[in-house]
Formats: structure tokens, sequence, C-alpha cells
């Protein structure tokens, strides 16, 4: 593939590390809980009350609480808009909503607000968002190998609602890298060039000497799907392993990558 091609591809979101972004942080963990015991109240529920009822059930998850804990230390702007909107619209509708997808919504709003930030981090604090988006496809591959290939292309469904609610701790660190990364791209504001054809020949070579054939090659960075695709436990494998193999390349060239697919991130 030709290196503009190259480029569109990563921007129409073919790369597995920014669907592997995009698929974790537009959960609807779970859905809202209407009925529930605001719904006999025959008016609004007041702002202050709406605000103290959102930040109880955020203190109730400790994992979750501490992101938010960090989001208002680094970004006190976008927790108080966030929070007052949460609080807005529990107190028009009255409807409950979960922490995760309090969190979820969080994160989905921070990253369209702040996440180029996260492009021009360190380059420790860019991988560890990508190890987290490792540990957690590993998880999923440990359960079950289709959830896994759904979770690599943003795909969500009740199952994975379920892996995700039950996973709290994983799901909360995964959140806190990406936040930590735009909290360090603000403070280092490092300006890094777009990855290039050697790159991406360097890529390719890593997946090739890990056992990775064509076929899986070309799923990962290219988005052509073989016919007949590839089978779960075969394109499950191969998302990790990309994962995997990123982090071992060369820093300029995986920190050019890893910028590469925060900026699309950003914008998805």
């Amino acid at each position: 593939m030709l290196f503009v091609e190259r480029i569109l591809a990563l921007a129409a979101a073919a790369v597995v590390a920014i669907c592997l972004g995009v698929g974790m942080m537009i959960l609807a963990f779970s859905p809202a809980r209407p009925g529930g015991a605001f719904s006999a109240l025959s008016g609004p529920i007041d702002l202050a009350t709406a605000r103290q009822i959102v930040e109880t059930e955020i203190a109730q998850a400790p994992e979750y609480a501490r992101f938010f804990a960090r989001l208002r230390e680094t970004f006190t702007g976008d927790y108080e808009k966030t929070l007052q909107e949460f609080a807005e619209r529990l107190s028009q509708t009255k409807t409950e909503q979960s922490v995760d997808y309090y969190l979820s919504e969080a994160v989905r709003r921070l990253r369209q607000s702040r996440g180029s930030l996260a492009a021009k981090a360190d380059p420790e604090a860019m991988s560890r968002v990508f190890a987290e988006q490792l540990a957690v496809l590993q998880a999923v591959a440990r359960e079950d190998k289709k959830l896994c290939v759904g979770f690599l292309y943003g795909a969500t469904n009740q199952d994975f609602q379920r892996f995700a609610a039950a996973r709290r701790p994983l799901v909360a660190q995964m959140a806190t890298a990406s936040l930590e990364a735009m909290v360090s791209g603000k403070t280092k504001n490092l300006a890094r060039s777009q990855p290039t054809e050697a790159d991406f020949k360097t890529l390719e070579t890593a997946l090739a000497a890990r056992g990775l054939d064509k076929a899986e090659i070309d799923a990962l960075l290219d988005g052509k799907m073989p016919d007949p695709p590839l089978d779960d436990a075969r394109m499950c494998a191969a998302g990790q392993t990309y994962l995997e193999v990123l982090r071992t390349l060369p820093e300029a060239s995986r920190t050019r990558i890893y910028g590469l697919a925060l900026e699309l991130m950003a914008k998805s």
C-alpha cells in the first residue's frame, strides 16, 4: 500500500490501536434505569440535589472516584461542566444512570475537548495508554474470542457491557492512562511528525517476525479482511500481537505511530 493510502487507512480507523480506543470508550456500559426511585416525583429534582446524587454514585465506585478526582485536579473546567450536565440531565429526566455510564461519558467528552493533547505527551505516558488497551484486550480474549474481535473493531454489545462493568479496576486504569497522557501533553507539548513509510515498514517486518502472515497484517494495518474472513481466534491473537509488537519498535517510530493514533482517537 502506498504511504498516502496508508495514512488514509489510518484516518478511516482501520488501525487496531484506534479502534481499541474508540471501542473502549464509547461503551454504553449499562442502560439507563427509568422508573427508579425518582420517577414518582411530580416535578424535576433541584440541581443541587441532582449534583449530590451524581457525586454520591461516583463516590461509591472507588476505582472511578479516583479518576474523577484526578480529572477535577487537572482539568477543573471539564470536570465541572461534565458533572453539571450529568446533574441537569438527572434533574430534568429523573432517569438514573450507572456510574459506568458516568465514566464512559466523561472520557468521551474529555477526548473531544482535550484528546489531541495526548499526542503531545512524553513517550512513557503515551505507552501507558496502549499498555492499558492491551491489558483490556487480553482480558477480553481470555473470556470470549468473538467478543475480542468485536472490541478490536469498536463494536459493543450487551456481553461486552457486562464484561466491562464487571472489571471496573481495569476500565478505570485505561481511562486514567488516557487522562494522564492528556495532562502530560498539556505540560510537555511535544511536537511530532506523522509516521513515515519506513516506520510502517519496520512495523510490518516486526509483525512478520512474530509469525503474522500477509492476510493478518493487511487486516490490522490496512483494514483488508480476506474472503473468507479470518476466524475469531486468529484475529484476536493477531490484535494482541499487534499491540505487543508496537511497544518493541524503536522509540522514534513507536511514538510517531502512537501520536497519530491518539490524534485520530480525539477526532473520532
